[in-house]
């Protein structure tokens, strides 16, 4: 078959496309760190409200990551994308117009199983187009966008919402969501050979059919293997911290304790996002090239994350502004990770046709850690209460220190771990 276009151009423009995808999902999940004061304020709600609000876009996203790994393994993952993302546009255009707390959560909810279902599709595409020492490097390619979007729901969102109002900016995003779920019908294909080209993993589905491993069999072997609990729990400790610092609480803690306004708060968060950017490309170039281990690079990055956590809890209020960019941007740098290198080392334990299930099923644990955390980390600041629509440096402190117990617990989880970097490359 004649291509206009060449092999590796298409498999770039696919990357692309997907990429784009994955920065909206990121932008989704985090905007509401910005917007939180603007939507506290307009809804008419408290702290323990506004944790479930924010989360109410992890219980959805956490609940369909087994159901993405094996929609992308059945129905395959370019159609899963498109009806899955048409409904997160639709939540996004819903929350806009949301005048009670209840149709806002409803909303948010719609937003999280709509881009729930981009990461595992994605990656099981990524498997099919890219060769697996090339795999490693564009799944940490992905991460850096993720990066992307969590930057641009710092510093642009706020800037956008206070040009066109939280709604308009919601507004905007969701038919940007739209337009992409289109592009992404039209030009994206599963496999090399469904766009004409030649596989290039010489074991593609299509050649694999008599080591088919059903769907549940599949889940059972995940959860049956002890090597996937260590992982699944470092993932669920770091990600509680993270998320709800980066989705949600970091934004009123730098309104409340620094006074900062929305869009400094917003800038100072971006830096978070930076940390991710030249964090994940970097954290699988070190597991790949410098350790050839996934476990070291896990650990010892885990180790830094609490490092740089520690200093928030003790000395919450006494950061001057340049120190609280460059916590920002240690803190995510370490914590980037988790994802890349975590991913990969879950990948390379299972066999290729359960790849999707078994990353779906890992990717529940993050995001049950965010769900679980967001909303804990409201009501115990509601319970200490606000003086004058502030909670007290105080009542942080004390969150950021239970913080630091689930850090802790992620970093001895992270040395249960068990490595899985290839042998043959080792020597490489």
């Amino acid at each position: 078959m004649h291509h206009k276009i060449s092999y590796v151009q298409y498999r770039y423009l696919i990357f692309g496309l997907l990429g784009a995808a994955y920065i909206l999902v990121f932008f989704h999940r985090l905007a509401p760190a910005v917007v939180a004061v603007d939507m506290m304020a307009d809804l008419k709600t408290g702290g323990a409200l506004m944790g479930i609000l924010a989360s109410a876009y992890f219980y959805p996203y956490g609940l369909m990551q087994i159901p993405a790994g094996l929609l992308s393994d059945s129905w395959g993952p370019r159609r899963a994308i498109v009806f899955f993302f048409t409904i997160g546009a639709a939540g996004s255009i819903a929350l806009a117009f949301a005048h009670t707390v209840e149709a806002a959560i409803a909303a948010r909810v719609f937003v999280g199983l709509g881009v729930a279902v981009i990461f595992i599709p994605t990656l099981k595409i990524l498997t099919h187009w890219f060769e697996r020492d090339k795999y490693v490097h564009m799944s940490g390619l992905l991460m850096s966008l993720g990066g992307v979007g969590a930057y641009t729901a710092s510093m642009p969102l706020a800037l956008m919402s206070d040009a066109i109002t939280w709604r308009g900016s919601m507004i905007v995003i969701g038919i940007l969501t739209l337009i992409l779920s289109g592009l992404v019908w039209l030009l994206v294909r599963d496999t090399p050979e469904q766009a004409g080209f030649q596989p290039i993993n010489p074991c593609a589905p299509a050649h694999c059919e008599e080591q088919e491993i059903g769907l549940f069999h599949g889940i059972i072997m995940v959860l049956k293997r002890w090597q996937f609990w260590p992982m699944a729990m470092c993932t669920f400790f770091g990600s509680l911290v993270t998320f709800s610092f980066t989705g949600l609480w970091g934004g009123h803690f730098l309104m409340h304790v620094y006074g900062m306004t929305r869009t400094q708060a917003g800038a100072v968060l971006s830096a978070m996002a930076i940390g991710m950017i030249i964090g994940a490309p970097l954290m699988s170039w070190l597991s790949n090239r410098v350790f050839h281990s996934r476990k070291k690079v896990l650990a010892l990055s885990q180790l830094g994350g609490l490092c740089v956590f520690t200093p928030l809890a003790f000395f919450t209020g006494d950061f001057s502004k340049t120190a609280l960019y460059i916590w920002c941007f240690s803190y995510s740098f370490f914590m980037s990770s988790l994802v890349v290198v975590g991913y990969s080392a879950i990948k390379d334990s299972f066999p290729i046709q359960i790849s999707g299930t078994a990353t779906g099923t890992l990717n529940i644990f993050p995001f049950a850690g965010a769900a679980l955390g967001q909303p804990l980390i409201g009501w115990y600041l509601d319970s200490v209460g606000a003086i004058n629509g502030r909670y007290p440096v105080d009542a942080y402190s004390t969150a950021f220190k239970m913080c630091l117990l689930c850090l802790l617990a992620a970093l001895i989880a992270s040395m249960m771990v068990q490595e899985t970097f290839p042998k043959k490359q080792a020597s490489a």
